[in-house]
Formats: C-alpha cells, structure tokens, sequence
C-alpha cells in the first residue's frame, strides 16, 4: 500500500508544481521528503488512517487548485475521487479509493 500512496503523492505534487521545460519532479526531491514511501510505511505499520488521509488530502488538494478546482470537470472528479477516499475509516477500506486516485491523477498528468 506504500506504493500507491507514494505515487499519488507523486503525481498530484508533479500536476501542483511541475512546470513545462523544468526538470520533473522526482520520488527523491525535497518537495517529496513528506511523502516517502518509508514515511507511508510507518503510518500504515500503525494502522493510522487519519494521518495517512491528511497527508494525501494535502497533496490532492494542491493539485486540485493547480486544476483550477472543484468547478472545472477534471476537478469535480477529483473532488469526488478525494472525498472518497478521505471516508474511509479502516485500512482495509483505503484500496480500492486509493487505487482510483491514483489512476486518475496518472491519467490527468
């Protein structure tokens, strides 16, 4: 599971500052220092769905704003998509709205 939440963390931060003719975000920059693998790792070895769905709220949140928001179609889905997510209340529930999250924002890149 740390996988994909270090991967959503990747493409909605690349969507929030990644600009055209810069170098690309990457797993190992500082912007991504939050949202490592390894930190992922900890929270879900604790089971801590509340700190594991803050932080992805977070990052998905900029990238909302960076889409222009909640009122633009690509926004409504990923309003929906975070809000799905941000639902859940056990471990067990985060993969499959987390999965979707990360699909969508790899397909909005």
């Amino acid at each position: 599971m740390e996988l994909p939440l270090e991967t959503v963390a990747l493409f909605a931060l690349k969507l929030a500052y990644e600009t055209e003719g810069e170098s690309p975000i990457l797993r190992d920059d500082l912007v991504m220092g939050d949202y490592q693998r390894d930190v992922f790792e900890l929270l879900v070895r604790r089971g801590d769905v509340e700190t594991i769905q803050f932080k992805v709220d977070a990052c998905v949140g900029l990238a909302l704003e960076a889409i222009g928001g909640a009122d633009k179609p690509l926004g409504r889905e990923l309003q929906r998509l975070r809000a799905e997510f941000g639902s859940v209340q056990t471990m067990a529930q985060l993969g499959a709205p987390l999965i979707a999250l990360e699909e969508y924002l790899k397909d909005i890149q």
